[in-house]
């Protein structure tokens, strides 16, 4: 049994890559991606009545993408900018004060690079991360997160990529982030 983490000032959360493409019938589906939307609601649900900060990071492709299979690249085309497959999970309850934070960056990348986040986060005095989402792009986030001196929590339940769960937790947790249930979240 673990432990409940009560969240404070100071806190944020982020919402990585939970867009329609990684979702069951998307062009990059990851298995079970649609159950990442309860935990994370549960999680908004608690941050949004105390005003907490809370990220929702995405990417945004042009179509002739260089990482896309018709340029020469290794994956289908995926959240094209302005296309429903770049849309957040209809399911997903962000709120409107909710930061949107997109990039345009190589596969796997952290919404951290080439975009706002570390000063938002700066500028709110956050400490701790609370981190889920979909793909690659949650290790990035995790690492980048952790390389810039922030306490990371990753959301088990909550976060979902085309490689095996508890490997992936492992990696994270081998990173400097504690991984804790989202229904661990008080």
């Amino acid at each position: 049994m673990s432990e409940t983490l009560v969240i404070t000032d100071g806190d944020a959360l982020i919402v990585a890559d939970v867009q329609r493409d990684f979702l069951p019938g998307g062009s990059m589906a990851i298995a079970g991606s649609e159950d990442v939307v309860a935990p994370l609601n549960r999680v908004i649900d608690l941050f949004y009545p105390r005003g907490f900060p809370i990220y929702a990071v995405s990417f945004r492709h042009s179509d002739d993408h260089a990482a896309f299979q018709a340029q020469g690249g290794k994956f289908p085309a995926h959240c094209v900018a302005d296309t429903a497959g770049a849309e957040f999970a209809s399911g997903l309850g962000l709120p409107a004060f909710a930061m949107m934070i997109s990039r345009e960056v190589q596969e796997g990348g952290s919404g951290f690079a080439g975009t706002q986040l570390e000063f938002q986060l700066m500028m709110y005095g956050v400490k701790r991360v609370l981190i889920g989402g979909l793909g690659d792009g949650v290790a990035a986030m995790v690492r980048d997160a952790v390389r810039l001196g922030y306490s990371v929590v990753v959301l088990r339940g909550a976060v979902r990529t085309h490689r095996d769960e508890e490997q992936v937790l492992a990696e994270l947790t081998g990173l400097g982030a504690t991984v804790i249930p989202a229904a661990d979240v008080a």
